[in-house]
């Protein structure tokens, strides 16, 4: 009976005991080893010992006296080189059995605790949260935060509105602008306003607020009686908030500067302005740039003008005007009197819209002093009506024509008209694709106009022809104290050209050369000048000139044999100096004159 297989009916029974380190798998000892009698071995499983029972039944009694011829089968299989599967089936036998018991533990033990575990009690739908009862939902960028972060974030937010208040409680001038409190913020600082003898100038511009917002100024701004400007540009109010707006206002006694610029206002809003223009007798600076207001919104305007005459500053740039828009204005400007500022750059008004303005300011009984129609699409015939109002006017001081294409032509028109003229002091007629003939027109009048003294020519073609021809007058003539000609072209013989005029002209006190490709030559020519004593000229721009090294040291080396410069401020921005050039050049310059030196990489030295 050595190989005598034993059933598993017979098997000894197993006794669980739980240990805290190791499990002991005691296994049968004739199950597969028969020849090992009396011997226990076990197998270590981690927090479970099983173990057989170390006495054997009666019925297999001759496994015990069968223990020598046992123990000779089991050397005669270790002897063996092929591995018995034996070993295998028993680790198999015993591990899935362990397995089901710790399931089942596992389960009863998930029962009991169920059982034992008190039940909740049952809330009422009135008292049921949702789930995410601690987060505060939004659509807003930063408020889908839980509860103690967004409380947090409150909190600051009431410490910094409190600030705002104090601030509006303590100065007189405030800026709040960009720091987007929303409309929930302007409720809060709009009591601020109320009795308020304090502030005078309020911005809050680019906040956030919307015609919802709006309404916080019911009731506060009609008491109010110091605040005499509100600025709410950048602020999303359109139409609706427009309306809602002048009705506040129209009963206000103070303001007397209302800037709404990029608010998308339209047609409406301006209607609901223009309503709000005939009652209210204070306000003075009206300012609708960049809005989205056509030829109907200034037709409403229009119409508001003839009945108001306090208005002074009307500014409707970046809108749709128009010809049809311009002709509508013209007509309240013919009846309004106290309108001293008109701001219509970018309206695509043309030469018919001009014509008809024109019409309108040389019939109105006003004083205009500024008129502004530069990006306007206006050519060289609409130039002649411009000019034919030049002639006729004597109270305008700023004329900007900047960006439109009068041309040659439309220069010596308005040339002819300045000779007539004896009040504008600053013109503009920079990006008019004016020529070197066109510029000679302009350098005659001022032979004999000692009026102007701001002339901007920049962004024409002049070339060197050009300045030749402005030199050779305001060496000895005119009365121009600013001169830009950045991107006119005029090269080195050009600057060769300027320079010669600064050694004679004693007006000229800013210069601006940006961007006419002077390189080293035309910075040399200069800095010829700059060794003469020149008391006038105090501000030179030569930025965009490729100028380098060698040119940089020549303007440093004059500006230090010139003990008596009068230049304080130099830009050499946007050149190609290098690290030794900038160096060279500020150790150069004259420290105790110059205060501000601008170079390559936007560095600014103060010496």
């Amino acid at each position: 009976m050595g190989s005598t297989a034993v059933s598993i009916s017979s098997h000894p029974p197993i006794i669980l005991r739980a240990r805290s380190h190791s499990v002991l798998i005691h296994r049968p000892q004739s199950l597969l080893f028969p020849a090992i009698a009396g011997r226990r071995r076990c197998l270590r499983v981690r927090g479970l010992v099983i173990r057989a029972a170390a006495s054997v039944s009666d019925a297999s009694g001759s496994m015990r006296r069968s223990g020598r011829n046992s123990r000779r089968v089991y050397r005669q299989s270790q002897g063996q080189s092929t591995m018995p599967i034996g070993p295998a089936k028993e680790i198999v036998s015993f591990v899935v059995p362990a397995g089901l018991f710790l399931a089942a533990s596992f389960v009863v033990w998930k029962l009991v605790g169920k059982i034992l575990s008190p039940q909740p009690q049952k809330v009422s739908t009135s008292e049921a949260k949702t789930p995410s009862a601690e987060m505060k939902w939004s659509f807003a960028a930063g408020t889908n935060l839980l509860k103690n972060i967004s409380g947090k974030i409150e909190r600051d937010s009431k410490l910094k509105l409190n600030e705002f208040a104090r601030e509006l409680r303590s100065f007189r001038n405030v800026d709040m602008s960009g720091r987007n409190f929303g409309d929930e913020g302007l409720f809060f600082l709009a009591e601020g306003l109320a009795y308020n003898q304090v502030a005078e100038e309020v911005d809050f511009s680019a906040n956030g607020i919307t015609p919802e917002g709006l309404k916080a100024f019911d009731g506060i701004l009609q008491s109010n009686i110091a605040l005499m400007t509100l600025n709410l540009s950048g602020n999303a109010i359109g139409d609706e908030g427009a309306k809602c707006l002048c009705d506040i206002l129209v009963n206000n006694t103070s303001i007397q500067k209302l800037q709404l610029n990029s608010t998308g206002i339209g047609d409406e809003g301006a209607k609901a302005i223009a309503e709000m223009l005939k009652k209210n007798s204070n306000l003075r600076v009206l300012e609708l740039n960049n809005n989205m207001i056509d030829y109907s919104g200034f037709t409403s305007l229009a119409g508001a003008l003839l009945e108001n005459n306090n208005l002074r500053n009307l500014h409707l740039n970046g809108n749709y005007g128009g010809p049809l828009g311009a002709g509508a204005l013209a007509k309240g400007i013919e009846g309004i009197k106290s309108l001293r500022e008109l701001h219509l750059h970018g309206n695509s008004i043309g030469n018919e819209g001009v014509r008809a303005l024109m019409m309108g300011l040389s019939a109105s009984r006003g004083k205009l002093t500024l008129l502004d129609l530069s990006n306007n699409e206006i050519g060289p015939r609409g130039a002649f009506h411009v000019a034919e109002y030049i002639r006729k006017t004597n109270s305008l001081l700023w004329l900007n024509l900047y960006m439109n294409d009068i041309g040659d032509e439309g220069a010596q028109k308005i040339a002819d008209a300045l000779k007539q003229n004896r009040t504008i002091t600053t013109l503009d007629l920079g990006g008019n694709n004016i020529h070197a003939k066109g510029i000679s027109y302009i350098a005659e009048v001022l032979k004999d106009n000692d009026v102007v003294t701001t002339l901007e020519l920049g962004y024409n073609p002049i070339g060197p022809d050009g300045a030749k021809a402005l030199s050779e007058v305001l060496k000895f003539h005119g009365n121009i104290k600013t001169l830009r000609l950045g991107w006119c072209q005029i090269g080195r013989n050009g600057a060769e050209l300027i320079a010669d005029t600064l050694k004679y002209n004693t007006t000229i006190s800013t210069l601006d050369l940006r961007a006419n490709g002077l390189m080293d030559d035309g910075a040399a020519c200069l800095a010829q000048s700059l060794k003469v004593v020149n008391e006038a000229l105090t501000s030179l721009d030569l930025g965009y000139n490729e100028i380098r090294d060698p040119g940089a040291f020549a303007i440093a080396q004059a500006l230090k044999a010139n003990e008596d410069v009068a230049v304080t401020s130099i830009n050499l921005a946007s050149n190609f100096l290098t690290k030794l050039g900038q160096v060279a050049y500020l150790v150069g310059g004259n420290g105790e004159c110059i205060q501000q030196l601008t170079v390559p990489r936007s560095l600014n030295y103060a010496v």
